[in-house]
């Protein structure tokens, strides 16, 4: 039996917090270690996937990574993850190369080498994965474990984005912006920059947002704008908090609520976005509305972060 993924399946998360998901390779044929891991199965899926890396089935081996690198029915262990990772690098598996070449970025269970990162990222790249093609975008843009190439960044970002991967389009409308290995273009930028914020990414949420709440650059449409700010904010977006305050501080397309403003502008203050003239606006709630705001923010943070 061929140790395979299904066929739309996507059962690898982000290892890191500062890297995006892995990418996904559809295959045809079911197999039960994923089906276990779907039911929530984890011994059973580690059993099954031990059983088809004995029969060096590629799959199997990363699929072990996964389980070992975000602690799926075991202990997380990172030095075990990168064990199977690299077994199933070797045997070819894109899926394994990006995500050992993600623990070798952050030093995550293996000595720090983004060099060898580098060379799993280019390969993951080439077969296909839109986050490999984004993250050896990214090495080639540091100038350290590669020579600086602007112009093979930026096709390899194109590429990425070409997959609806949202944070190659956000950094590919960087460079239409600034005209930096492509002809300067505004217009591409601002749509790139709409998609990325379509796609869920919260800064271009809030850079969107503002273009569209002030008619720069785009059409004005202030209803839109604070849709993309109120979604950049629940993802904890200070920027998109402080603007979210302002916008209802002062009835700025929305009715006023001086509650709901003074908790969006204290979940941005103490994520160090500060702002003197709602400094002044919340000195001015009476005490009531300012127990209330708190007890909201305080009921926000443990929602959302926890603790």
């Amino acid at each position: 039996m061929t140790f395979t993924r299904k066929t739309g399946r996507t059962c690898f998360t982000a290892l890191l917090g500062s890297w995006l998901m892995l990418g996904t390779a559809a295959a045809a044929t079911p197999d039960p270690a994923y089906d276990a891991l779907d039911r929530g199965d984890y011994i059973g899926a580690r059993k099954e996937a031990e059983k088809a890396a004995t029969k060096g089935d590629p799959a199997a081996h990363t699929l072990l990574g996964e389980i070992y690198s975000k602690g799926l029915g075991v202990a997380r262990n990172y030095k075990t993850a990168a064990g199977w990772y690299a077994k199933a690098a070797t045997l070819g598996d894109a899926n394994a190369q990006l995500a050992l070449g993600l623990l070798l970025s952050e030093g995550r269970g293996v000595a720090k080498d983004k060099v060898r990162a580098a060379g799993l990222f280019e390969k993951a790249a080439a077969a296909g994965l839109s986050s490999a093609q984004y993250n050896f975008a990214l090495i080639l843009m540091e100038n350290e474990a590669r020579k600086q190439d602007l112009a093979s960044a930026v096709s390899w970002l194109q590429k990425a984005s070409a997959q609806d991967h949202a944070r190659a389009k956000y950094d590919l409308a960087g460079f239409y912006r600034q005209g930096t290995s492509v002809a300067k273009d505004p217009a591409r930028a601002a749509e790139l920059t709409r998609q990325a914020a379509a796609l869920g990414h919260s800064t271009a949420q809030v850079e969107y947002a503002i273009m569209q709440f002030n008619g720069r650059g785009v059409e004005k449409d202030e209803a839109a704008a604070i849709k993309l700010f109120i979604s950049a904010a629940q993802k904890g977006n200070p920027v998109a908090q402080n603007r979210l305050a302002r916008i209802y501080a002062y009835g700025a397309g929305v009715e006023e609520d001086l509650e709901v403003a003074a908790k969006w502008h204290l979940l941005a203050r103490g994520a160090g976005v500060s702002d003197f003239r709602l400094d002044l606006f919340l000195a001015k709630l009476t005490p009531e509305q300012r127990a209330k705001a708190e007890q909201a923010a305080q009921s926000w943070t443990i929602r959302n972060v926890g603790g």
